[in-house]
């Protein structure tokens, strides 16, 4: 299927939507495309029983018309921008619309509240839903709260230009395409890049903690980093222009140190296997884990991201 050289946005009217929209924005911008604002509505659950129960049915007409609305405020709100700007409304669940709809874009962005409490670690069943299914890489901006913990509405919501980019990568297919995206950002921006793998060898980091006293825990870093080398000068030599990448072997979990990271860095690039069903709804744990906490724009790519012909 040929994409269209636009980021697709989902947009709902809150402050959440329309600060990844800025973000969107400035990203076209940089790379030259479009943006493709996209809201998908559906009658509660209710309505469709109220039909026969001699209740007033709710009037899709009007409820339409309010997404219409919402499209048209989120154009205006770009237009600024000076990138070329569509716009559709749909019926449908908006997490399964906008999953559609990455199979026809270059990217896809969505915004979430974040923050903290059971809600908070769930996300968004669209935050949460279109990074495991998308057929494009998404990218999660979260609605940052200050340092003295007001809420996000009390203070004006500033888009970072990106900086800094950092990849975590653990040697699979699904983080070396994360490194691809992540190179091509960098090469955009003109910004800083960082390659980071955790390797959890001590006592109290992880998975690797059953080691046996006598491994040389220093030797299997540098085993890593080896490992790390060749598959950043393999990547990179396939990317034209390629910016210099810096390399970091630290031990630790991939989500603790990304998350961590987040707070000094503009953009981060995880990949994740994005399996079908529950397994996928959720991601992996270190996606899932650095989507959930990360402070700055978080871009997921999956298998279901390769590369396809741009018109």
């Amino acid at each position: 299927m040929t994409r269209s050289r636009e980021i697709l946005v989902g947009v709902d009217g809150s402050a959440a939507s329309l600060h990844a929209l800025d973000w969107a924005a400035q990203e076209a911008v940089v790379h030259g495309w479009g943006l493709r604002l996209v809201c998908g509505y559906a009658l509660p659950s209710f309505a469709a029983a109220s039909l026969d129960g001699g209740y007033a049915a709710l009037d899709d007409s009007a409820i339409r018309a309010g997404a219409q609305t919402v499209v048209a405020d989120a154009a205006a709100h770009v237009a600024q921008a000076g990138v070329p700007v569509s716009s559709h409304v749909t019926v449908g669940d908006a997490a399964a619309v906008l999953i559609d709809e990455s199979a026809r874009v270059t990217m896809a962005v969505v915004g979430t509240r974040g923050g903290g409490g059971f809600t908070e670690r769930l996300l968004g069943t669209v935050s949460s839903a279109l990074p495991a299914h998308a057929k494009c890489p998404t990218v999660v901006v979260p609605t940052r709260r200050n340092a003295k913990g007001a809420p996000p509405e009390a203070e004006p919501l500033v888009v970072r230009p990106v900086r800094r980019v950092l990849v975590g990568l653990d040697g699979s297919p699904q983080a070396e395409l994360a490194l691809r995206w992540a190179i091509r950002e960098a090469k955009a921006w003109d910004a800083e890049l960082t390659a980071v793998t955790a390797v959890p060898v001590t006592a109290g980091s992880g998975t690797m903690a059953w080691l046996p006293a006598a491994v040389d825990h220093e030797q299997v870093l540098e085993d890593v980093a080896t490992a790390l080398d060749v598959l950043i000068d393999r990547v990179a030599a396939s990317e034209p222009g390629a910016p210099t990448i810096k390399r970091t072997v630290l031990d630790g979990t991939g989500a603790q140190l990304l998350t961590e990271s987040s707070a000094q860095t503009d953009l981060v690039v995880v990949g994740s296997r994005g399996r079908g069903g529950f397994a996928g709804l959720l991601l992996g744990s270190t996606s899932q884990a650095v989507l959930h906490h990360a402070t700055c724009p978080v871009m997921v790519v999956t298998a279901k991201c390769l590369p396809e012909e741009t018109d």
